[in-house]
């Protein structure tokens, strides 16, 4: 390979220029030399016929020499010379080079102008790198969720949740088996209907039973969905049709793996549920979790079997709704004809059973499985949408700060740039040039954004706080994130490299070639678009630091909000009862031997035990009839309802505001009483006494009692609901989960080892489940408002962050390039308090019209917020003003740096060095 430096210093005779600045022009002319070689070899030239085609670019080295020096460019002159050459006009004239081989050529180019600059290099992908992968993780969480609601569901597009009466985040199961068996077998506008009702069952018959989440489910549900056990089959529709039935069922793969170990030849083989065999016919494959987003389902039997699972008879009645349902479109069918068609047949069906009818809403709604109600996707579907458009914020303000950095960076080439124009180049090559080096930084940046997201695509799961739900998540870096990922970085590589390329291809060479460095400087201190990409990085920082700051408040006013009860001192622990054997008699019994038993421990206040746990999604409800109300057309009387054992309203410090709370003797034996919340009084008995009404429950009449104050049991956020509480000395049923609620003295965790003991005294073989404070399991009821806070809060610190570099930057450089010009002011007398006002006033103009502009694009922004803020307005006051000095403090730092480091400059130095 010829040595082309040697060759170099035999053929370029300079005199004029120091011996640093004719090394730089050897090495490049070198560089440019080699770059020819390796194109002709790569044309098929041998090595001889490539040496002398390369040697042929430069064909008159004194005039190259007397061009250098008269230039006083030196290494950009040396540089755009070779842009003039006489064999590329005839290679372009003949189409010798493929645009590909062109293509390569600015590549290569591209590549080595990024390595001599590793600094500008590092800081630029870095940028690019946490911009996209704020919107990396979100897609992921997208593509987990919203794009992928049933896992190990091929084709989702043609399912629809099927839901009755007004919208809701919590609605319950909206069906009957006998009117979903109706509609199905009248509807034309879907090729099926499956309906399932999910809960926790117990696998038995084992040394330890252990609580699975499982599902009964119509004898189609894995036909609907098109899903196919990796062994064995699904239902038969003999075996899913009430009364009769069949005792089979369906396990997950996690169950046949953890319990199982993968037994090969489990089909065939019986397991117990709930202390019932049933045959397992199936295994489902690995990636299905059931049909509701972010709750792990793992085993599956026909809803035949429901007296033997939860000692019910549900499907028998038309009256009792309990199925979730989901339907197939049939192809063409639009969600608007099959939604009127429902209407149509569940009208019908009202008419012919108006007494199963009377207090439930029959207008039915299709929703698409993204924004499902049941499930997580209900909440999510409003969350995640607003975090990627704040992202999207944050990549355009990434953006504006490397497209600032490049229009900086290009002021340094502004003479090379004008000598390749000068000498035929034409503007598409500079612009092409351009865009490829901000593609490969893009690329760069996008490759680094895929890094972080393998890791921040698992952060949502660490939200979850310990819940008696199967909440689950499987976010990660899948296809569809890798190909978004690529096109967003091409996308950001066109929008931070077109201004500064359509800017550098655009020069008046004479004139730059003529003008100074003083020129230079003045021309980036008028620069109007630099100036727009800096007050633009302020603004979008502004928007993105005032929807963080109205986030955390509204978090902080949740969480500062009165619940209604007093979660401190207070230690959670669950069991079931039915599994162990136990009939609504004998669990009655043992839950009296538990308070007995834990209300005599050492540091404890008070026990008691209910049906849920507050702020935990876990409480019920049912359709009630209240005296001396009556219900208008179609309203809903279904309300929530908690079964709570005697104490429960001093345990929890809920105040009873009149007549009297659950004794132990409120049993099946005396007379059946309720507690109301005051909400409840509010929307059924204003203005009346709730004392001594009667509420109709499954046929039974209750007696009011008492009314409580209000409490929160499912979001903080939420208003209160009415509620009614019902003894669970005459409620209880044994298929109910068990709640410990203990109050103490002193640390709850302290006493979850002594609570263990006194159950397992009484019950050895009975386990004990989410044994935590009430402080640790309310954290749900502010799941939503947490992920919203923390990823608002991070991007709009990485927002400030971003913007403070960017007013650094642009102020550092510009007063570099000043540095004449200050040491002139300084020799003539300026004081340098004078000097310092001139430089930090510079910054803060354009900090003052970037909090002008980000403040209207806020206000305007905000409003979409609206609806997921509790307890601050979209245009608080405070949010803004703190926001507003926060940015003003920070550019204020960002530009006294410089500002400083201009007072320090000494005019002789300073006119020497120019």
């Amino acid at each position: 390979m010829p040595d082309w430096a040697q060759y170099v210093r035999q053929n370029l005779a300079l005199s004029r220029l120091t011996v640093q600045r004719e090394a730089e022009v050897i090495e490049d002319l070198a560089q440019q030399l080699d770059d020819a070689y390796a194109e002709a070899l790569h044309r098929g030239l041998t090595p001889s016929q490539a040496e002398a085609a390369a040697k042929k670019h430069i064909a008159d080295w004194p005039a190259l020499a007397k061009q250098v020096e008269r230039s006083r460019l030196g290494r950009e002159s040396a540089i755009s010379t070779l842009q003039n050459r006489t064999e590329d006009r005839d290679i372009a004239r003949h189409g010798e080079f493929s645009l590909f081989v062109g293509f390569m050529q600015d590549i290569r180019i591209g590549l080595r102008m990024l390595r001599k600059n590793p600094g500008f290099t590092a800081v630029v992908v870095l940028t690019l790198a946490l911009g996209i992968a704020a919107n990396t993780t979100v897609l992921s969480w997208i593509s987990a969720t919203l794009l992928n609601p049933i896992p190990g569901v091929a084709h989702t597009s043609d399912l629809v949740a099927i839901t009755r009466g007004d919208r809701s985040d919590h609605p319950t199961p909206p069906f009957s088996y006998l009117d979903l068996r109706d509609l199905s077998e009248r509807t034309q506008s879907f090729s099926g209907l499956l309906g399932y009702h999910d809960d926790y069952m117990s696998l038995t018959g084992v040394a330890k039973p252990e609580r699975i989440y499982g599902a009964l489910t119509t004898a189609n549900y894995f036909d609907v969905l098109g899903v196919h056990p990796i062994l064995g089959r699904a239902f038969l529709p003999e075996e899913g049709t009430p009364p009769a039935g069949a005792a089979v069922i369906v396990i997950g793969y996690a169950v046949w793996q953890n319990h199982f170990a993968g037994d090969p030849q489990i089909v065939g083989k019986t397991i117990q549920i709930n202390r019932h065999p049933y045959t397992v016919v199936g295994v489902a494959p690995r990636d299905f979790t059931g049909c509701k987003t972010g709750l792990r389902t793992d085993l599956w039997i026909p809803l035949s079997m429901d007296r033997d699972v939860w000692g019910a008879d549900r499907p028998a009645r038309r009256g009792t709704f309990w199925l979730n349902v989901l339907g197939q479109l049939r192809p063409g069918v639009t969600k608007s004809q099959a939604q009127a068609e429902l209407n149509l047949l569940m009208q019908g069906i009202a008419e012919r059973f108006p007494e199963d009818h009377r207090d439930s809403p029959n207008e039915i709604s299709l929703d698409p499985l993204w924004r499902s109600p049941f499930g997580i996707n209900g909440y999510l579907h409003k969350i995640f949408p607003m975090l990627l458009g704040l992202a999207a914020v944050l990549l355009l303000l990434a953006c504006a700060n490397v497209a600032s950095l490049l229009l900086v960076r290009s002021v340094g080439r502004r003479r090379e740039i004008a000598i390749r124009l000068g000498m035929g180049a034409s503007r598409q090559q500079i612009i092409r040039q351009f865009l490829i080096e901000s593609l490969l930084l893009g690329l760069l940046g996008g490759t680094a954004a895929i890094v972080i997201t393998k890791w921040t695509s698992h952060s949502l799961i660490a939200f979850f706080p310990p819940s008696t739900l199967p909440l689950t998540n499987d976010a990660h870096v899948d296809q569809r994130v890798l190909f978004v990922t690529i096109a967003v970085s091409i996308l950001a590589a066109i929008l931070f490299g077109i201004l500064p390329a359509l800017r550098s291809s655009n020069l008046p060479v004479q004139s730059v070639l003529k003008e100074e460095a003083t020129s230079v400087s003045l021309t980036l201190h008028k620069s109007r678009l630099l100036s727009g990409l800096v007050v633009a990085q302020i603004s979008l920082s502004l928007v993105l630091l005032v929807c963080a700051g109205l986030f955390t408040r509204s978090l902080q006013k949740a969480q500062q909000s009165d619940p209604g009860f007093e979660a401190s001192h207070l230690l959670l622990a669950s069991y079931e009862l039915s599994p162990a054997g136990y009939t609504r008699a004998t669990g009655v019994a043992f839950n009296r031997q538990v308070l007995d038993k834990l209300s005599a421990l050492p540091g404890v206040e008070s026990v008691t035990v209910a049906d849920f746990s507050p702020l935990s999604f876990s409480i019920h409800s049912d359709y009630l009839q209240l005296e001396g109300y009556v219900p208008q057309p179609h309203e809903s009387m279904e309300i929530s309802r908690a079964i709570v054992g005697p104490n429960y309203f001093r345990t929890l410090r809920t105040s009873v505001i009149s007549g009297r709370e659950f004794t132990a003797a409120d049993t099946r034996d005396s007379q059946l009483v309720a507690v109301v919340n005051q909400a409840f009084v509010g929307r059924y008995w204003p203005g009346e006494s709730a004392i001594g009404k009667q509420v109709t429950d499954w046929g039974d009449r209750f007696t009011v009692v008492g009314v409580a104050r209000n409490a929160k049991y499912r979001l903080l956020t939420y208003p209160a609901e009415p509620v009614i509480y019902f003894p669970i000395y005459q409620e209880s049923s044994p298929t109910q989960d068990n709640t410990i609620h203990l109050r103490t003295t002193g640390d709850p965790r302290a006493m979850a080892s002594s609570v263990e003991q006194a159950i397992h005294q009484l019950n050895p073989e009975l386990p004990l489940f989410n044994v935590n404070p009430l402080s640790v399991t309310m954290q749900l009821g502010t799941l939503f408002g947490r992920i919203a806070a923390t990823f608002a809060g991070s991007f709009g610190l990485l927002a400030m962050l971003l913007a403070a570099v960017g007013i650094y930057g642009v102020v550092a450089y510009s007063t570099r390039q000043r540095t004449r010009e200050l040491g002139i002011r300084v020799a003539l007398g300026a004081e340098r308090r004078g000097i310092y006002r001139l430089v930090l006033g510079q910054g803060l103009r354009l900090a003052v019209a970037g909090l002008v502009v980000g403040t209207a694009l806020a206000v305007a922004f905000t409003r979409l917020l609206k609806t997921q803020l509790f307890g601050v307005s979209q245009t608080d006051a405070i949010t803004f003003a703190s926001v507003g000095v926060l940015l003003a403090i920070v550019a204020l730092l960002a530009c006294h740096i410089p500002a400083r480091r201009a007072t320090r400059v000494d005019p002789m130095v300073a006119l020497r060095h120019e």
